[in-house]
């Protein structure tokens, strides 16, 4: 693996510093952390992230500022010290640079981030959600997942998110990779309900992990998905986390049935008393043996999610990322190693965690192969697959995208309990497509005006 060179190290220093600087006095120098960033921080690509940051500290009665500054006082300080190295300098700063420098050597994309199941073992029975159909039959061994970190480490990926499967099923083996990769961010999507107090030591020992806690919304809507009790669990968990001064987010899955309790702002509120820092909205997906196509969102949802957020954005002190709806800030997807991966529980390495057809496996070929592979390499040639960044996927949004591809490479379904022919995966979307294509081009326009985008 590359060794750091005197310029990144001096950058870490500097960080370093600079968070002392903040622990003594945040409103002071919080600016001054931002001008430290102006300086070290020259990739071009970053200009836009750079603006608008610049923009949040200088107008410090906004909600994005209020919520920067909530981080020095709901947070561990040294844990604040290690996330913020680890992702600002070594995943952002560091690690982007890496990898476009490693995507022109090799003639691939090298993605931001890797999502990994280590199991398929879960402890829930969520309705339409395709892990439960795998049982506890998979999982990737230790030495795996730790390769696979050692892999993208050398292309410049820091960033390692756990999901599953349950990944706290594993909790032990996760917190002894968090030890060995001290340098880099781990975080899982995770039901919550494995988060106990020895856990929540642990991951104050380590620093560098951070869980998003899937909830479908308030009691009824979250156990009549998840399974009785599953809320409350849920709940607790958060309690935990809040009171030993851990970060934590929330993982949203809207759906036909939760679309309008999600929205809320009464729940947006709740999940910021709770104590989350961010949340990650995603819209349903049919995908898996037992899927539920009637769970998916229709148009008329999605274009309320888009909506709701953005104007969340202005007013709440939380951080949101929304998958699909996002794509205008994105350039549309970021599947296929663009800017990140999925790894299942068997090592089958796909472009997306909705994605379960793949030509290459881990343990037979290395990351490197695998974005230099017929599937990558085909994302890499079709993306955008949409000249609106508003219809982004090649499934959800733009029909017959997807199947090109699988059946162009010869990839295989990767469903372990019953393989999917990809055509006929695409038909459990393709009206929802076709609702939303109306939708979102009227949305693009407006957002091409707004702009100025040609």
């Amino acid at each position: 693996m590359p060794k750091k060179s005197i310029k990144d190290k001096a950058t870490a220093q500097a960080t370093r510093m600079a968070i002392s600087m903040l622990e003594k006095d945040p409103d002071k120098n919080i600016p001054k952390l931002v001008s430290w960033w102006e300086k070290f921080d020259k990739s071009p690509e970053h200009d836009r992230q750079k603006a608008v940051v610049r923009e949040i500290v200088d107008h410090p009665d906004n909600n994005w500022y209020r919520l920067i500054r909530s981080l020095f006082d709901d947070i561990d300080g040294d844990v604040l010290k290690k996330i913020f190295e680890n992702f600002v300098v070594n995943s952002y700063i560091i690690g982007t640079d890496m990898q476009r420098k490693m995507s022109a050597k090799y003639d691939c994309n090298v993605p931001w981030a890797i999502l990994m199941d280590p199991t398929s073992a879960c402890n829930l029975k969520c309705v339409g959600c395709w892990a439960a159909d795998y049982g506890n039959k998979l999982n990737m061994d230790f030495d795996t997942l730790n390769s696979i970190i050692e892999q993208g480490k050398a292309l410049g990926t820091y960033m390692y998110i756990f999901s599953g499967g349950e990944p706290l099923v594993r909790k032990d083996d996760i917190i002894k990779l968090c030890e060995i990769h001290d340098d880099c961010v781990f975080l899982a999507f995770t039901n919550g309900t494995l988060i106990d107090e020895k856990f929540a030591d642990e991951m104050l020992r380590v620093r560098n992990f951070i869980p998003a806690i899937s909830i479908e919304g308030f009691e009824e809507a979250t156990d009549s998905r998840r399974g009785k009790g599953t809320y409350k669990r849920v709940i607790q968990a958060m309690e935990i986390l809040k009171k030993k001064k851990l970060p934590f987010g929330a993982s949203l899955c809207y759906t036909y049935t939760n679309t309008d309790s999600i929205a809320s702002d009464e729940f947006t509120d709740f999940l910021i008393d709770l104590g989350c820092k961010f949340a990650w909205y995603f819209t349903y997906m049919p995908v898996g043996v037992n899927a539920v196509p009637d769970l998916l969102a229709t148009a008329e949802q999605r274009e309320k999610m888009y909506h709701v957020i953005r104007d969340n954005r202005k007013t709440k002190s939380l951080f949101t990322i929304d998958f699909w709806n996002d794509g205008e800030y994105i350039n549309g997807c970021i599947a296929g190693g663009r800017c990140y991966l999925h790894i299942n529980a068997n090592g089958d390495i796909e472009p997306c965690a909705f994605i379960h057809y793949s030509d290459t496996n881990i343990h037979e070929k290395t990351l490197l192969e695998a974005y230099q592979a017929g599937l990558f390499q085909a994302y890499r040639k079709n993306q955008p697959f949409n000249d609106n960044m508003l219809r982004p996927c090649p499934l959800l949004d733009n029909p017959g995208r997807l199947t090109e591809m699988v059946e162009e490479c010869e990839a295989k379904s990767t469903d372990m309990e019953s393989p999917e022919n990809v055509r006929d995966l695409s038909v459990k979307t393709k009206d929802a497509a076709i609702h939303w294509a109306p939708v979102a081009d009227e949305l693009w326009e407006k957002t091409k005006t707004r702009k100025n985008i040609k």
